[in-house]
């Protein structure tokens, strides 16, 4: 993770139902959670916590060898000192695993080699400054707290040399988060297009939905809601009867309480109340356009063709 040689040692609103509730009596929803990550927040955990076992026994080992080796030379091996070299590298690159998360999200949205590959550049130019500056003033700081210092002998070879060793952990820490949103992303397919799928624990309620802005509230039922999409801090409800109702709030919290009515998202910036579908047409790109009972249309996007699967379409991988 980082070397020895560089160091000089001298010593919003959401819509709300009849009655009110708590954010806290509120369940998460399994998936995707609209974080980071985009992932739900014990699978984030999980990832981050292996990936920092795994950074911390590396930085172990290449502290032992690295005083193992000072031994051998005959020098001081200075294990505690190689160890804090280590986790000073370590402890920035845990902070900055929301840089590669969001990275890869956005690769995998990208439609095209050439977005991806200048996302993919633009994140490792960024994760390797802000990590070689974070160790860098790490070590000042805490060599100075001790009353000792720390010379990063900058120049352009020992630039090159961090940067060599970012570029390679970037590529080990972005494949694996690749892989395990690939693994996930079918697993969540895999389930919406079985036959034998678990119906949700809850059943469509009767009761009136209330959509609630500040003092506002408008009466609205989730079968008359078309679709929902996201404007700025606000959100847009379209009824059936071609009424609108923009109201302050976020996307995911919408989706969080209109899934129960099989209103999923269909874009990155919509939801659809697949109930009113009563035809799905398929580009070439693998985008797909929804007509609902009243003859409206919507578009979708094809990263989420699998939210349309159980309209019992049949739908080509892009």
């Amino acid at each position: 993770m980082a070397d020895t040689e560089n160091a000089s040692h001298t010593g919003p609103v959401e819509p709300g139902w009849d009655q009110d509730r708590e954010r806290g009596d509120e369940a998460r929803r399994a998936g995707t959670s609209g974080g980071v990550s985009g992932s739900s927040g014990s699978d984030w955990k999980v990832t981050y916590s292996a990936i920092a076992v795994v950074a911390l026994a590396i930085g172990t080992v290449n502290a032992l060898s690295g005083a193992q080796d000072a031994a051998w030379r005959g020098d001081r091996s200075e294990f505690g000192l190689r160890l804090f070299w280590e986790m000073s590298s370590i402890t920035v690159i845990l902070l900055l695993l929301p840089v590669l998360v969001a990275a890869v999200r956005h690769m995998r949205r990208a439609s095209g080699l050439a977005p991806r590959v200048g996302i993919g550049a633009a994140a490792l130019l960024g994760f390797s400054a802000l990590h070689i500056t974070g160790m860098v003033w790490i070590r000042k700081i805490v060599l100075w707290l001790a009353g000792d210092a720390y010379d990063f002998h900058f120049s352009l070879a020992t630039v090159l040399y961090e940067f060599r060793k970012d570029s390679v952990a970037v590529l080990l820490i972005g494949s694996t988060i690749w892989l395990l949103q690939s693994r996930r992303e079918l697993k969540t397919a895999a389930m919406a297009s079985s036959p034998g799928a678990a119906a949700p624990l809850q059943p469509p309620s009767p009761d009136p939905l209330w959509l609630r802005d500040g003092t506002s509230r408008i009466r609205v039922t989730a079968r008359d809601i078309l679709w929902v999409t996201s404007a700025g801090n606000y959100i847009e409800y379209s009824l059936a009867d071609g009424a609108q109702h923009l109201i302050r709030g976020t996307l995911a919290a919408a989706e969080a309480d209109l899934a129960r009515f099989n209103i999923v998202r269909v874009h990155r910036t919509r939801l659809a109340n697949l109930d009113r579908v009563t035809g799905v047409d398929l580009n070439p790109s693998g985008d797909f356009e929804l007509t609902f009972d009243t003859g409206r249309t919507l578009g979708g996007s094809r990263r989420y063709r699998t939210a349309v699967a159980a309209l019992g379409q049949s739908m080509p991988r892009p």
